[in-house]
């Protein structure tokens, strides 16, 4: 199953026959100071500078968010989205749970893009699912519904067959819902990643629909976060994990991404990996030298 994202003419494909896409997180203000900062004053010249950085690491989508306490949401994300246009013709996600900030983006917007996202709350489908159909986007369907987040891995299933059946009731075809399966710290719970991983397996198998996962959620709280992040895309990637949101700066994630791909059958001859690390060299002699 594909799910096509595009921005005018660029396209990237969600789906297990294609290289692992990772969707750049780093153009949000949540705790980060300086650039909420700036977007509130509407000013977005470290939102291009975080678009182009992630774009040059390897993201092939990139997640938008302008959620700012007290702040003009729709005008914010609407402002973000266009500073980011002006600088890289990757798709884009939009990441708001507002419906007139997502229409705000949408309406500007020359593509199909990914909405982040809806949960199976009727209330939340209500609001997004329309959008998604009127914009002809694609959206991330979050397994949590009025009951909260289900224990087991068939109950997640349950819940991400809801969220498919419903985008379908709106006219939203399976290849245009991608699942996040949802990770919770482990630090809280020592069974919860694993508890995600099955429910991923299962939900492949089960409705072969794309899946994603904010990645990071997985070692909060805990110390040497990176290379817990690193391990939980693998085994997720094993699971049938297709998409990630998570920062691409970080060399470990795109450099583990990539064998994984290599691995998984996604690479062929090798050639991404063997670029891939003719760059890394390059760079480090320029380094040295």
């Amino acid at each position: 199953m594909e799910t096509v994202l595009t921005n005018k003419d660029k396209q990237v494909i969600i789906s297990p026959d294609h290289p692992f896409v990772i969707i750049g997180e780093r153009i949000n203000p949540t705790r980060r100071k300086k650039l909420a900062e700036s977007m509130a004053q509407s000013r977005f010249d470290l939102v291009q500078e975080d678009a182009i950085n992630q774009v040059s690491a390897g993201a092939q989508v990139l997640d938008v968010n302008a959620g700012i306490p007290g702040a003009d949401e729709p005008a914010l994300l609407r402002g973000a989205v266009e500073a980011v246009l002006g600088v890289t013709d990757v798709p884009l996600c939009f990441d708001s749970a507002n419906p007139d900030a997502l229409e705000a983006a949408l309406s500007i917007y020359p593509g199909k893009a990914l909405i982040n996202s809806t949960t199976a709350e009727e209330s939340m489908m209500s609001r997004v699912l329309p959008l998604v159909k009127k914009y002809h986007a694609a959206v991330i369907g979050v397994i949590t519904d009025e009951s909260g987040i289900p224990a087991t891995p068939a109950d997640r299933l349950a819940v991400a067959r809801k969220l498919v059946q419903r985008a379908a009731d709106f006219g939203i075809p399976a290849e245009d819902v991608v699942i996040d399966c949802l990770a919770l710290t482990v630090g809280a719970d020592s069974k919860a990643g694993r508890v995600t991983l099955d429910s991923m397996q299962l939900i492949q198998s089960e409705l072969g629909v794309n899946l994603s996962l904010g990645a990071s959620n997985v070692s909060f709280g805990l110390p040497d976060r990176k290379i817990i992040n690193v391990a939980y895309l693998a085994l997720g990637i094993a699971r049938g994990l297709t998409a990630a949101i998570t920062d691409p700066t970080v060399p470990e994630i795109q450099t583990t991404l990539m064998a994984c791909d290599l691995l998984m059958g996604r690479d062929d001859y090798a050639m991404r990996w063997i670029q891939a690390f003719r760059r890394r060299e390059k760079a480090k002699a320029a380094a040295q030298s």
